[in-house]
């Protein structure tokens, strides 16, 4: 029974470790205009533009290698 514990606390350690860390989660805010139904953009009281932000994540961009030609 010690021998089945200890082997099962073993690949749980290992697993553990073995789990990618999460990158930090960047997000930036993106703003877009409000338009109504012909189009044109809505304005408030102020007479500013009204606008839709949303948070976005943003995501790392890989580069990669070209592909050979034949």
């Amino acid at each position: 029974m010690k021998k089945i514990a200890l082997s099962l606390m073993i690949v749980v350690a290992a697993t553990l470790t073995a789990l990618p860390v999460a990158a930090s989660n960047e997000t930036r805010q993106v703003c877009v205009d409000v338009k109504d139904k012909d189009g044109k953009p809505v304005k408030d009281k102020d007479g500013k533009t009204k606008q839709n932000c949303k948070e976005v994540k943003v995501h790392k961009k890989l580069e990669g290698t070209e592909v050979p030609k034949k």
